[in-house]
């Protein structure tokens, strides 16, 4: 397990680096200069050039690169633009806001598409599958952003049961703080539901027709037991790997979802630089984004060899 877990870092070390190599450039050429935002449009040239070398974007881009990463081992990862503090701690501020919402939304995600789909796979070709699977339809074809309208429309304005928008904070006590995230974490669970609902009713389905199972079901097992004790376990990975790609999504990428409910998160706070030229605070996000996603994946790994013994950690069958 050590060589494996090793191999693995490794891996996750050089896809971060990658990564960052690749959305710096990216940014590089994306048009604006922070220090025109900074100063705006009237500021004149000799006060720009100052601010531009203060800022260190005299160098050349290679070198501001190459600048960055010594600062990755330094522990120093530069400043904001915008708000001339440290993205780390800027970062972490927001992660204390989009952890609790993304743990929510994925609880949520799991608890109500799980079931759907072994309940579908279970009842195949009935009346119960028919209708889960007229709510997966439904799930995936509806915009996250119409969802979220009509969530606010429904129970702010008319039933004015929760906050329409923005982020009470965890100061403010827990219950107004979770009043604020039930909205956003809903609409967020109920699309990323419908698909794990899908997927969990195909996987069993496939399964249930393996001669395994098929044997056990010859030796007298129950269909229940059968479906319980061999199928379920079984058809778990796709179904991992799906949760553990929408942690980092659900974290970092609920861009039009923070946005509609003024929900000051990840992914605002992605959106917002990237609006305001704040390379930098952006660059850092997107990175940190990527890092929760690789080890979503490493933790869906570690799972696989739990859920199926046959996988070992040097990746062939045992």
């Amino acid at each position: 397990m050590s060589v494996f877990l090793a191999r693995r870092l490794l891996a996750l070390f050089l896809t971060l680096l990658g990564a960052s190599l690749a959305v710096f450039f990216i940014l590089e050429v994306l048009p604006g200069d922070p220090a025109t935002v900074m100063l705006g449009i009237g500021a004149q040239e000799d006060t720009l050039a100052a601010l531009r070398k203060e800022l260190g974007l005299d160098k050349p881009a290679w070198e501001r690169y190459f600048l960055w990463i010594l600062g990755w081992f330094q522990g120093d990862l530069g400043n904001s633009y915008a708000y001339d503090e440290p993205v780390t701690k800027i970062i972490l501020e927001r992660l204390r806001v989009s952890l609790p919402l993304a743990l929510i939304a994925i609880t949520l995600s799991t608890a109500i598409g799980l079931p759907l789909g072994v309940l579908a796979a279970a009842k195949r070709n009935s009346l119960t599958d028919v209708s889960v699977m007229g709510f997966v339809q439904v799930g995936v074809a509806i915009p996250n952003f119409w969802f979220a309208i009509l969530m606010i429309l429904f129970f702010s304005v008319f039933l004015k049961l929760v906050p329409a928008g923005g982020f009470a904070g965890w100061d403010a006590g827990t219950w107004p703080a979770l009043k604020s995230l039930i909205l956003p974490a809903v609409a967020l669970a109920l699309p990323q539901a419908a698909i794990l609902a899908r997927v969990t009713r195909s996987s069993v389905l496939e399964v249930m027709r393996e001669d395994y199972v098929r044997t056990a079901r010859a030796k007298g097992l129950t269909f229940r037991s059968a479906l319980w004790r061999h199928a379920v376990r079984n058809a778990l990975i796709p179904v991992v790997t799906i949760i553990a790609l929408d942690f980092g999504y659900l974290f970092s990428g609920a861009l039009i979802t923070e946005t509609i409910f003024a929900y000051p998160g990840m992914g605002k706070l992605i959106f917002d630089s990237i609006i305001g030229n704040d390379f930098n605070l952006a660059l850092v996000a997107l990175l940190f984004a990527t890092l929760l996603t690789l080890i979503g994946n490493l933790l869906a790994d570690l799972a696989y060899v739990w859920l199926d013994p046959r996988i070992s950690f040097g990746g062939a069958e045992r």
